[in-house]
Order: C-alpha cells, then structure tokens, then sequence
C-alpha cells in the first residue's frame, strides 16, 4: 500500500474502548493505530469471506428451485461418513 492510497478516517469510540486497545497496544508492543488498522483488515476479510458463502447458499438455492436437482442429507450424511474414515469418495450425485 503507497501513502498516496492511505486516507485518514475518524472514527469515535467510547473511551473505555479507547483506553482498552491502548493496553492491548501496549501489550503487544504496536501503537493503538497499527492495533485498530489490523482489526479493521482483519473484520473486513472475515465478513467478506461470510458474504461469499452467503451468496454461494443463496447461487445454490436458486439453483435448486430452477432445477430440482439436489442429494439427500442420507447421501450427504453417508458421503462425509467416508470422508472421515479416509477415503478418497466422490460426492453423491444430484438428482431430482
């Protein structure tokens, strides 16, 4: 990331918190900025992640109401069932 790409953001926090990440700062050796960049980064990539799965269940859903095609949980359930003991299974097939 260059500086001219990095722009200044307020952002208000009750002053329990504010004292909070500045012992946990302190604690790790970081400044209370690094501290809250790295929170920031880090909450953005996990909530991205959860909005991608979001999309792939809402993308499988309407797949499904187009095609029918779906495997039972008993399938899914025998399936992983394998996959646990250590084989090497491939997943059931869909069907209506």
């Amino acid at each position: 990331m260059t500086s001219a790409t990095v722009r200044p953001v307020a952002v208000k926090i009750d002053a329990d918190i504010k004292a909070r990440v500045k012992r946990l700062a302190d604690a790790r050796h970081r400044t209370p900025h690094w501290l809250m960049r790295e929170a920031i980064e880090q909450y953005v990539e996990r909530e991205e992640k959860r909005e991608a799965f979001r999309q792939d269940g809402i993308k499988a859903w309407e797949a499904y109401q187009r095609t029918g095609l779906h495997a039972t949980a008993d399938e899914a359930d025998a399936w992983l069932t394998q996959l646990e003991q250590g084989q090497d299974a491939e997943p059931p097939e869909c069907h209506v």
